[in-house]
């Protein structure tokens, strides 16, 4: 495994703290994430030293050099992040959090990445691959169900984990266990029995999976469900592309580049929630959307967080926390400046958002849909820049922080400039102030910054 040096030239820094993108800071932030992903694979086969896990990792490589892209498509998977990264954790003696799919070190998740890649490159290869509750997961692919050992009659020991034998060759797979083989076809997205692949939400050129079994699929993330039937998702999400490709192209490119894995969150009793993780680059978590235009709105909030928590993994941006706490006035809770960052950023995205959804209004819009691009216009640039300004001054952000809070702060003067009609300053008036009520009710007056 070769190592590279990774870094964001200054134009392409400084036009990701303006909110924007550019093929070549996206492509550098990929790089860097599956760079990311090989180091923590190294480290686990290193630091077991078992000679199974040596040879996961050795047919890992030998796909990475047989089929590169194939390879790639597997270790950059979020989940295969997520795995690695806590059981690196686990291993270095560090808390594991109460959300983890197992408290010690999943060791044995390194063959199931091998083997998954053996699978994509068509290699011919037999690995153990371990079982957990029936099913063996292989990140990227999809689940096979296997028969469970009997309930032991004893009060021996609980046993090790299980595990099954995963055999390749070009023409497809199987997993066999006891007697039992689970055939996972050539066709990764079809299904077989005893074989639920990753089902996929769009195609080309907006490639989404679902992925709603694999343990690591979002940390922390509240209400994983499975979505049974997908019918009801996919002309939402494949409205809300063509919405983001007519009117935001720019974010349109970010999403087909940075998305590739949606979670599926319940839902809440009110509106949608998201979410997504450093861990798990590339996917984001979401309830069932509400609306076309809502939906849009919360890619291009989340791909805000996909950028930024990819380059914080880069440079820096903020300083160790010292404990102080901010008002952010899109939560309920109060915010470190670390959580502040990230919130502002979404938010620029979601500013930008309704700038450019105000002025592309078509014939025929209604005056609701124009009062509420407006007011959301109105509502998130003040918040934001108010926010912006608030890290500035906290002496919390590094040096690369403070530049880049500099830029969101220019790009959001800009939209501030901006003449908004006076109706929709008092909606937005009005959802600021009830929020501010809110969250003073809850924590009392707002922080100072120093």
């Amino acid at each position: 495994m070769s190592l590279d040096f990774h870094e964001l030239p200054a134009r392409e820094f400084d036009l990701l703290a303006a909110g924007g993108n550019g093929p070549a800071a996206i492509a550098a932030l990929k790089r860097a994430q599956y760079s990311k992903h090989m180091l923590l694979l190294r480290g686990v086969a290193d630091a077991s030293g078992a000679p199974s896990h040596a040879a996961a990792y050795d047919l890992l490589a030998r796909a990475q050099r047989q089929a590169p892209e194939a390879a790639a498509s597997t270790v950059a998977h979020p989940s295969v992040g997520a795995w690695a990264h806590r059981t690196m954790r686990a291993l270095r003696g560090e808390p594991v959090p109460a959300d983890a799919a197992q408290a010690g070190p999943d060791l044995d998740g390194l063959a199931a990445v091998a083997g998954a890649a053996a699978i994509r490159a068509g290699l011919a290869a037999q690995i153990e691959v371990p079982v957990r509750d029936g099913r063996v997961v292989l990140p990227s692919l999809g689940i096979a169900s296997l028969p469970q050992p009997p309930a032991s009659l004893t009060h021996a020991p609980a046993s090790p984990a299980q595990s099954a034998t995963l055999r390749s060759t070009s023409a497809g797979a199987e997993i066999a266990l006891a007697g039992t083989r689970v055939l996972i076809p050539a066709d990764r997205h079809a299904s077989a029995p005893g074989w639920q692949p990753l089902r996929p939400l769009l195609t080309a050129p907006f490639e989404l999976l679902i992925d709603d079994g694999d343990p690591y699929r979002m940390p922390a993330a509240p209400d994983l469900i499975a979505v049974p039937d997908l019918a009801a998702w996919r002309p939402l999400f494949q409205d809300a592309v063509a919405l983001l490709e007519r009117r935001h192209q720019a974010v349109a490119a970010e999403v087909a580049a940075l998305v590739k894995v949606v979670v599926p969150l319940g839902r809440p009793p009110h509106g949608q929630v998201s979410s997504s993780s450093p861990e798990t680059f590339g996917a984001i978590a979401l309830s069932a959307p509400v609306d076309t235009c809502s939906l849009a709105v919360t890619l291009t909030h989340e791909v805000q967080h996909v950028k930024l928590s990819a380059l914080l993994d880069v440079l820096p941006l903020t300083r160790p926390d010292d404990g102080r706490r901010y008002y952010a006035p899109w939560r309920e809770d109060p915010r470190p400046v670390s959580g502040l960052l990230q919130g502002a950023y979404a938010y620029l995205g979601v500013t930008s958002f309704w700038h450019r959804q105000r002025a592309a209004s078509e014939e025929g819009t209604s005056r609701d849909a124009e009062l509420l691009a407006d007011s959301e216009f109105a509502r998130w640039r003040s918040a934001t820049a108010g926010v912006t300004e608030v890290l500035l001054t906290s002496g919390g952000l590094t040096s690369h922080g403070e530049r880049f809070a500099r830029g969101m702060a220019a790009a959001l003067r800009a939209c501030l400039r901006e003449p908004v009609p006076d109706a929709a300053q008092r909606v937005a008036a009005a959802e600021r102030d009830r929020h501010l009520a809110r969250w003073q009710s809850a924590h009392g007056p707002i922080p100072a910054a120093r």
